[in-house]
């Protein structure tokens, strides 16, 4: 569900009301590739704040044996010049990625970041994942080449950290505004 138009987005009430399908429909891209957190989630319903639905979400991602855990991780697209241009990526990473003008980088910048999410995915097991709105360009080329040379057990955990920005922009988008100002 990415339509923008206020009519379509559930707010909190009609989420916490909606079957389980719906659900699991409406919030099923907030986690890349991985419904089964929304329908996860939804056997914790009722929720009373965003925040308290965001929670339950996460608790279902860090819930997992870790072998379904780091699957997840490597569901996540890396951060790829040439995905943006192709729109090979889901539509919420695909305008995350835009966002911090990955899609705008020149040959040899975009050589050079296919090579540092190579040098990493190697080194950890998984891609880089960073909450991409939070960085700039040149913020994100930093924290690439920096979190490499950490321990794959601190990258995990910073992964998994990251994800929850991620999530929390996107569940945001998705639950409608004008019941959370209510709540």
């Amino acid at each position: 569900m990415t339509s923008t138009t206020t009519s379509s987005i559930p707010t909190l009430d009609e989420l916490n009301v909606m079957t389980h399908a719906d659900f699991a429909a409406a919030l099923g891209e907030v986690f890349e590739y991985a419904p089964w957190v929304a329908e996860a989630a939804a056997q914790q319903r009722p929720f009373a704040s965003l925040d308290a639905l965001h929670q339950a979400m996460l608790a279902a991602v860090h819930g997992s044996p870790r072998d379904q855990t780091l699957r997840f991780l490597c569901g996540h697209p890396e951060l790829s010049a040439s995905a943006v241009r192709s729109g090979t990526l889901t539509v919420d990473s695909q305008q995350e990625q835009q966002s911090a003008g990955l899609g705008d980088l020149e040959q040899a910048q975009g050589e050079r970041l296919a090579l540092l999410n190579e040098t990493y995915r190697k080194r950890h097991g998984f891609p880089f994942i960073a909450c991409v709105r939070h960085y700039t360009r040149a913020g994100l080329f930093a924290e690439l080449a920096s979190r490499t040379e950490r321990g794959t057990d601190q990258e995990f955990a910073e992964a998994l950290r990251q994800i929850g920005f991620i999530s929390r922009l996107r569940l945001a988008q998705r639950v409608s505004a004008a019941s959370l100002q209510a709540a």
